[in-house]
Formats: C-alpha cells, sequence, structure tokens
C-alpha cells in the first residue's frame, strides 16, 4: 500500500523538496571543483579546467539525472524510496532463491551501516566548507575556522530533541535563495570567460580521461563529490513525490549546480591564483560575509535533513530486526515521521566533532567522504539490477543493458576513491565496519534466540486444554500476553498462573510481526483466531514504516465477543536476560555484544506503544 501524502500543490512539494532533497548536493560547489585543484592534484591548465568541467556536467547528467531521476525513482516500494526500501524490494523479488537472498541482504545491510559514516562527514565537511569563507574574507581569521564549525554543529544536534516543525517550513525558501545566488555568482564570471560553456561537450571529458589517464584518474575521486547527497532524491521520494523531485531538479537544481561550477571554471581561467577556494573567490567583497551567512544556513540544512534520515533509517533497521529498540521520541503530534533518536543524535555528534578535531578543514575530508557515496551508488547500482530482472520480470538482456553502464561508472568512481582510504576513507569505512558488526550480531542473535524459544517452548493449545482441565480463578478485564512466535505459550502466562494462580476472563497471545514493506494499511493490521475458553491468538502485521502501536491496532479488530478498555487491559512481557554459551553458532565476543545490546534495548513496552502503567514484565534466563 502506498502511504498517501497530504494533498499539496506541486509547487509547495518541490519548494518543501528543495530544502530537504537537495541541500546535500546543493553545498556540493562549496569544496567539489576546489578539491580538485587544491595541493597540485590536478595541474592548473586550461585544457585540464575544460576537461574537469566536462566531467562535472556529465557526472551530474548521467548519475543524478539519467540514473537516478529516470531510472531509480522508478523502482519505489510502494511509494517509498531509499536502500532499506530498495533493498526490501530486492530481497523479494528473489525469494525464490535463498543463497542469493542472503548475499543481498548481507550487501544492503552493509550499504545501510555506511550510510552512518556518510552521516558522520557531511555535517562535517559542510559546516567546514562553509566556515572556511572566513579565511577568504580575512586571512587572520583561519584559526577561528574550527571553533565556529563546532559551535554551529553543537547548536544544531541540541535542537534536534525540539524537532523541525518550527523552523522546517523555512528551509524550502532558504535552500531556493542559496541556487539562485550561487547560479548568479556563476553567470557573472561566465559573461567574463563565454567560451567556458564549450566543456558541455562529452569530448572535453573524453578527451582528458583518454590524453591524461592517470591525472584523470586522481581527478574522478573528487570530481565525485559533486554527486554527494544524489542518493537523497530516492531516499525522500515518500516524502514529495516523484514529479516534484524531477522538477526541482531539472527547473532549478541543476542550472544553478551547473552555472556556479562553469562560473569557478571561468574565473580560474582568467585568474588561476584564486584556486585556494574559488567558490568564495567568485562573490565580491562587498558580498563575502553574507555569502558565508547564507552557506552556513544551506550547510546546516544539509545536515539536518542527513540527521533526520539517519533517525529515519534507523528506526526502519530496528523494526526490520537489525538493530536493538532504542528510545524513539516523537517530535511532532501532526507528522509520525518527525522523531527524534537520542542515542542516534549524540553518538553522531561525538562522531562529528571527532571528525573535525580530526581533519580540520574540508580538503582533508574530502578524502574521507567520496568512498561512502560511491559505496552506496554501487550498491544502488547492484538492488536495481535484481529489482528489474526479478521483481519487473525484464529479460535478461534488458536487465544488464538498463544498469551495467552506471555500474561501470559507479565502479570506476569507487576505484578512484579506494586509493585514498588512507587519506581518510578509513574513517568512514571504520563506522560503517562498527554498524556492521552491530547490525548483523544483533541479527544473528535474535535468530539464535528465537531457536531457542522455540526448542523450549509449550505448545500453546495444548497447554490451554490442560489448563482448562482444571480451570484456574478467572479476573475481570483482558490480558494482552505478547509472544514472539505463534502458537508458543509465554513464559509471562506460565509465570502469571504459578505466582498469581489466576487467569483474566480475556486473553490475547499477540504476536506482532514485520514485514519488508514500507506500510501496511489498518484493513490488513490484525488478525484474530479463537482458541476457546475467552482465549484468542492474535497476530499484527507492520511495515518498516508504520508506528508499531499495538493497543491502536488491537482496537481494529473487527466482529469479536469481547471489549479492550484501556483501564482493565494488562500487558505481559517477557524479558529474556541472555546467557552466552559456547558454540552456539556464534563467536564468543559476538554473543557477549549481543548480550549487552540485549540488556540495554529500550523497553519492548515503550517501543510497542503500550501504556507503561499497564505493564507486567517478568524476567527469565535464556542461554544461547
Amino acid at each position: 500500500m502506498t502511504q498517501h501524502r497530504p494533498t499539496s500543490s506541486l509547487a509547495a512539494l518541490t519548494l518543501g523538496a528543495l530544502g530537504v532533497v537537495y541541500g546535500d548536493i546543493g553545498t556540493s560547489p562549496l569544496y567539489a571543483f576546489k578539491e580538485v585543484f587544491a595541493e597540485g592534484h590536478v595541474p592548473l591548465t586550461p585544457d585540464n579546467i575544460y576537461g574537469v568541467l566536462s566531467l562535472v556536467f556529465w557526472t551530474l547528467t548521467v548519475v543524478v539525472s539519467i540514473k537516478y531521476v529516470v531510472l531509480i525513482l522508478r523502482a519505489d516500494n510502494n511509494g517509498e524510496g531509499g536502500l532499506i526500501a530498495m533493498l526490501a524490494l530486492a530481497s523479494q523479488a528473489v525469494k525464490g532463491k535463498p543463497v542469493l537472498r542472503r548475499r543481498l541482504l548481507m550487501v544492503g545491510i552493509f550499504g545501510t551501516a555506511i550510510f552512518f559514516g556518510d552521516g558522520v562527514v557531511t555535517p562535517a565537511i559542510s559546516v567546514l566548507g562553509a566556515i572556511e569563507g572566513l579565511e577568504v574574507a580575512a586571512p587572520g581569521l583561519h584559526r577561528y575556522i574550527v571553533p565556529v564549525s563546532l559551535v554551529v554543529l553543537t547548536l544544531l544536534f541540541i535542537v534536534q530533541r525540539h524537532g523541525t516543525g518550527g523552523i522546517g517550513k523555512f528551509f524550502g525558501p532558504i535552500t531556493a535563495a542559496w541556487f539562485i545566488v550561487i547560479a548568479l555568482l556563476g553567470l557573472v564570471h561566465i559573461a567574463d570567460k563565454p567560451e567556458v560553456m564549450v566543456a558541455l561537450s562529452p569530448h572535453h571529458a573524453l578527451r582528458f580521461l583518454f590524453v591524461h589517464p592517470g591525472i584523470a584518474f586522481i581527478a574522478l575521486g573528487f570530481v565525485v563529490l559533486c554527486v554527494t547527497g544524489a542518493e537523497a532524491l530516492y531516499a525522500d521520494m515518500g516524502h514529495f513525490g516523484k514529479r516534484p523531485i524531477r522538477v526541482a531538479w531539472f527547473s532549478l537544481v541543476m542550472p544553478a549546480l551547473v552555472l556556479n561550477y562553469f562560473g569557478q571554471g571561468a574565473m580560474l581561467l582568467a585568474s588561476p591564483e584564486k584556486a585556494r577556494n574559488p567558490f568564495y573567490e567568485m562573490a565580491p567583497g562587498w558580498a563575502l560575509y553574507p555569502l558565508i551567512a547564507l552557506a552556513t544556513l544551506a550547510a546546516v540544512i544539509a545536515s539536518q535533513a542527513l540527521i533526520s534520515a539517519a533517525f529515519s533509517v534507523t528506526k526502519q533497521a530496528i523494526q526490520l530486526g537489525y538493530m536493538p529498540r532504542l528510545r524513539i521520541l516523537h517530535t511532532s503530534v501532526r507528522e509520525t515521521g518527525q522523531i527524534y533518536v537520542p542515542f542516534v543524535n549524540w553518538s553522531l555528534y561525538a562522531c562529528v566533532v571527532g571528525a573535525v578535531l580530526m581533519f580540520g578543514s574540508s580538503g582533508r575530508l574530502a578524502g574521507a567522504y567520496g568512498i561512502t557515496v560511491t559505496i552506496d551508488m554501487t550498491i544502488t547500482t547492484i538492488m536495481t539490477f535484481f529489482v528489474i530482472r526479478y521483481g519487473w520480470k525484464y529479460p535478461w538482456s534488458v536487465s544488464i543493458a538498463a544498469t551495467v553502464f552506471f555500474f561501470i561508472v559507479d565502479v570506476a568512481y569507487f576505484g578512484a576513491n579506494i586509493v585514498k582510504v588512507f587519506e581518510g576513507g578509513w574513517f568512514p569505512l571504520l563506522i560503517g565496519a562498527v554498524m556492521f558488526t552491530l547490525m548483523t550480531t544483533w541479527k544473528q542473535g535474535r535468530v539464535l534466540m528465537a531457536e531457542r524459544l522455540r526448542d523450549d517452548a509449550i505448545d500453546l493449545k495444548s497447554f490451554l486444554e490442560a489448563v482448562f482441565v482444571s480451570p484456574p480463578s478467572r479476573v475481570a478485564g483482558t490480558a494482552v500476553f505478547l509472544v514472539a512466535e505463534q502458537g508458543i505459550t509465554p513464559n509471562a502466562l506460565l509465570h502469571n498462573l504459578k505466582h498469581n494462580k489466576v487467569l483474566h476472563e480475556t486473553n490475547l497471545f499477540v504476536t506482532v510481526k514485520q514485514h519488508e514493506i514500507p506500510w501496511i494499511p489498518f484493513d490488513r493490521r490484525a488478525e484474530m483466531d479463537a482458541l476457546g475458553h475467552g482465549c484468542w491468538q492474535v497476530t499484527l502485521h507492520f511495515g518498516f514504516k508504520n508506528e508499531p502501536d499495538v493497543p491502536e491496532a488491537l482496537a481494529l479488530l473487527h466482529n469479536r465477543s469481547f471489549q479492550i478498555d484501556d483501564m482493565e487491559t494488562s500487558y505481559f512481557l517477557s524479558r529474556d536476560i541472555i546467557v552466552p554459551t559456547i558454540g552456539s553458532g556464534m563467536h564468543t565476543w559476538r554473543e557477549k555484544l549481543f548480550a549487552g545490546m540485549h540488556r540495554n534495548a529500550s523497553a519492548a513496552a515503550d517501543y510497542l506503544s503500550l501504556p507503561t502503567n499497564r505493564v507486567v514484565e517478568l524476567g527469565s534466563k535464556l542461554e544461547i
């Protein structure tokens, strides 16, 4: 089912998309072109300037306009986009091939883990790149760049707990103003050197690649920075729809980016000495400080969009069973998508501060940035192939033709960035590796835990039949027993009968199932089977973007012969204490890691939106 967005005009949705979707790619002119020629990476000659400009234009055209806007946006998962949505779509497409499905899941989860590395580098490089304009205005202000950047970033992370509902409405207009300003800056210098526009011809890029292959290979590692944030076009499709994203790209974003990059090139053709920071050098002196302020706002908006995406990805990973439950706070009573995850927020903040202090400039961070972007681009292309071939059922020839060119491009950019691992690329890779280890450990641990529970389980129907041979005393009200799998007797019921020796008048044995689709409608949310004697087996279905609200879902049960009164309903949970053992299927260190993650996971009652004053939690030990 597609989650219906509120009806809004195309203009309003397009303006909203500018602030959320294009903040990251919109701030790339701050550092992308500068880094190509920084520190002698590529000799600053007219031929090289034309070649790099041509590479930038055709990278934007091939990667963003054709790959993402034309192809990838078609691969929506019930209206939703993003790597997790693509992963779910691809895994469903190959569900009849279990070995292939497992491998795809691992690739997709690695891409999701790498995204968190991107979530650290983006705020750091965007804000540093904006604040570095201070040294262009006054070289003596260089020493203030890092402290001012840290102040801006600290304020950004502090305000996350308040949500962005109040200020979010300004993101679109501010970002629109940013694109108009950078387009005008570029136009002024293109007017002085109009011959720079010949770089639109692909032959300049091809000549650069074939005549200077070594230099061009190095340049590719920095040119790819012009498409950082391209994945946001797909990730935010569910918020705005395909058409507003496409309209924003072709009507304003791409023209503004091309004009600015070509303006920087035109200026360097006329004044090569300005290569240190060509973006800010384009501005007249009187406009420099206002431009720094506007660039900082744009960088903050770009960072905000990525932080919000990190919260959303975390929630989806939790619901797909790849991360432990974390405390999730809703910052808006009207928009369920506006959430705040304290643990993720402060973990990102700590890593971002570490990145700023460790690298100290956008130039040094540029080496760390490209590798995460190219990995996610490559994984998206791989997933798209399997969706086209097995999901859409196109022939092999069509599937390969639609993706192989993009795969070659992605691998070329990845190869150009892999050589920068020791220049900073190790940093986001380390974050990604840690996240991948945590996610796969949690998933495998949950599987082992389910197997142990299944081995020790008592069949629910048989148990109830035995209980009602000599029935216990019944008390008024409803007992809701949360149970991991259908048909097994929950430990909480055993504890309740052993210690309280009573059974409620109505007993619901509820299993919550998460599915690899984003949304499940209300009419398919709940299923119920009668077990007799006032007992029912209930199954609740949620997509990975649905809110797992158990009381709300139970209220949807139709044709029932009982009533659920909030004041007379008790929720019984089993909180298992994990005891690591040797030879369980995981290395001992991973068992201990899983046990620690399980112990520190947020309470199930919070995650399932249960009223805490009606929850009874009973503990038991479980060896894995």
